[in-house]
């Protein structure tokens, strides 16, 4: 089954100078999806004009993955940290309650576009630390290339919670599956082009969830860019010592 979210379908909303679009809105009782999709809460995507800030996130335990797909973004943390996030980048940033962070583009120039993807908390108890990494568009082209993973497989970020985060970049008319396993769902998210996901069309700024399916077949209509994310059925509890709890 697949359930759509239209790019128009989203929440847009201008934050002081830059616009955010959010996949999911909490507190619109009429939509069965304003609190996320099984497990994934948060996926936003941010465009931000030269040197303005990007909106912060909550005050509250969580773990996050920031992908630039354009731009740079500078970070700076309660503690007089900072760091520096470029167009290509992907970072899993853990925070608690006693960390804030304020973030903004670091062109005086140039605007910048960021995604930022988050689960449901759960019961982790994260700790305040980051981990960020190229991954070149050589290797996103044409396969569904691992970025984010529990056990960092294939050099990906290591997250704390169940969900394997995959960015793809096709040229018009290539193909691609994805099986999923026993107890597992997808989310499809299209950064840029267009893409046929069994009879459904999809295109920027375009999502959908899957489930009950055991494969995911897409074919790229127009040269495109995608993030797949493949999560649990059932929200899941804490990760430890190499399981799910």
């Amino acid at each position: 089954m697949i359930t759509l979210r239209r790019d128009q379908d989203r929440h847009h909303a201008r934050r002081r100078r830059h616009d955010v679009w959010l996949t999911f809105y909490p507190g619109q009782d009429a939509d069965p999806m304003a609190s996320g999709f099984r497990a994934l809460e948060v996926l936003t995507e941010n465009r931000v004009p030269p040197g303005a800030g990007v909106s912060p996130q909550p005050r509250r335990q969580a773990e996050t993955v920031t992908y630039v797909h354009q731009g740079a973004l500078a970070q700076q943390d309660s503690g007089g940290h900072s760091n520096l996030v470029r167009a290509g980048e992907f970072q899993r940033r853990s925070t608690s309650h006693s960390v804030h962070h304020s973030d903004r583009n670091a062109s005086s120039s140039d605007w910048a576009r960021i995604f930022r993807i988050s689960l449901n908390p759960a019961t982790i108890d994260f700790t305040d630390d980051q981990e960020q990494k190229r991954f070149s568009t050589a290797e996103r082209r044409g396969v569904l290339c691992v970025v984010a993973s529990p056990d960092g497989r294939r050099g990906s970020l290591r997250v704390q919670q169940d969900m394997i985060i995959h960015s793809a970049i096709l040229d018009h008319g290539q193909h691609l599956t994805y099986e999923l396993t026993t107890g597992r769902c997808a989310w499809l998210h299209v950064v840029l082009g267009e893409v046929e996901v069994g009879e459904v069309i999809l295109t920027g700024g375009d999502g959908a969830g899957i489930t009950g399916e055991r494969a995911i077949s897409l074919t790229a209509r127009a040269d495109t860019e995608i993030l797949l994310l493949d999560l649990p059925e059932v929200i899941p509890g804490f990760i430890q010592s190499g399981g799910v709890a």
